[in-house]
């Protein structure tokens, strides 16, 4: 094998250890280097190994969150049938709390030899993350794509909803029916949207709504996602007397009205509520739920093409596509109440204490 390695490199003008690694199927060689070896395989009449043949041409993996938040399922039902579309089957990957992780979905894939993988809020959106890994998938070279959450020196294509302009659109129509006092509530600060849904609001907050940033503190909740996270948080924000709330997803903005409700408080007629997402349902809900909405086909129809124009070698420009949201006008937001401290009503169980 050392004569073997040795005669590789002499044809294809490298080192043994950089045959050694492109053997291995490494990342950290450059693709024109990995080229220069497999053609020096060729010429010499040695056999690929296995894992260095021609890819699966059909074969997309789509890596998701767990699909309890429904606007999961309707970004990969888009994703899949466009890929369908394109003459791909996309192998889906679902994560589930405490279940396979991303990293471990990828060497799936990878061992399926699939021709590119499409991340949908993944550990991109997670400044806390490693963004090697996929720096790593992208140097083999390996074509991905990334929705919502970017990092900046990852040079592969990102598509994200602009959740900035969403924050302040809200706002801006909480504003228009007279509320002042309008609380945030979404997930962890370490997330690229919810960052940026931040600083939309506080944005909005200060020029819309005629608040001073120091008064902003107390009227944002980051809390865990999902119903119980918003539930939480609203509670702590009608202690606060908002009388509008602008929630990260529609799963928290469920459980700001639950809050409300168990209070004995009306939405939208002492809390007027808007969610994120648009997922499907949300036009059913008691009220029916007014939200950002993301534009998941366009976005996902994007990704896609970005995707397979990496897989087909054309090369997808390695930046941020930014998409609009829409705000949807449904039945849980209303004008603001004339007595606003009615939002901080006392609860009944607070009523039997002090009585």
């Amino acid at each position: 094998m050392r004569a073997r390695l040795s005669d590789i490199g002499r044809q294809a003008e490298v080192s043994e250890a950089t045959v050694s690694r492109v053997l291995n199927d490494r990342p950290g060689v450059a693709p024109e280097t990995r080229q220069a070896v497999l053609t020096a395989l060729d010429v010499l009449g040695y056999e690929r190994p296995a894992r260095l043949r021609k890819r699966s041409a059909g074969l997309v993996g789509l890596v998701v969150p767990e699909l309890d938040n429904p606007i999961f399922p309707a970004f990969a039902q888009v994703i899949e049938s466009t890929l369908a579309q394109s003459g791909f089957t996309p192998v889906l990957c679902t994560q589930t709390p405490g279940g396979v992780t991303e990293d471990e979905y990828v060497e799936m894939l990878l061992d399926r030899q699939v021709s590119g993988i499409a991340f949908v809020s993944g550990l991109h959106a997670d400044t806390a993350a490693n963004h090697d890994r996929y720096r790593a998938l992208l140097s083999r070279p390996l074509p991905v794509v990334m929705i919502n959450g970017y990092v900046p020196d990852v040079p592969a294509p990102f598509v994200s909803c602009d959740d900035g302009e969403a924050a302040e659109l809200a706002v801006a129509h909480l504003v228009a029916l007279g509320h002042r006092r309008i609380g945030l509530i979404t997930g962890p600060d370490r997330f690229v949207p919810v960052r940026r849904k931040v600083a939309g609001w506080r944005a909005a907050m200060t020029r819309l709504a005629g608040l001073a940033e120091s008064e902003l503190d107390e009227l944002a909740e980051l809390s865990l996602f999902g119903v119980e996270g918003g539930e939480a948080a609203a509670g702590r924000l009608l202690d606060r007397g908002v009388t509008g709330v602008v929630c990260g997803s529609d799963l928290m903005a469920l459980g700001a009205v639950r809050a409300a409700r168990q209070r004995g408080l009306s939405v939208p007629t002492d809390l007027s509520v808007v969610g994120y997402d648009d997922s499907p349902l949300m036009a059913f809900t008691d009220p029916p739920l007014t939200t950002m909405r993301q534009p998941v086909t366009a976005m996902s129809v994007a990704a896609v093409r970005a995707l397979v124009d990496e897989i087909n070698g054309h090369g997808a420009p390695h930046s941020e596509y930014l998409f609009r949201p829409e705000l949807v006008v449904r039945g849980s937001t209303a004008v603001a109440p004339t007595r606003p401290e009615a939002a901080a009503r006392p609860t009944p169980a607070t009523l039997a204490a002090t009585a």
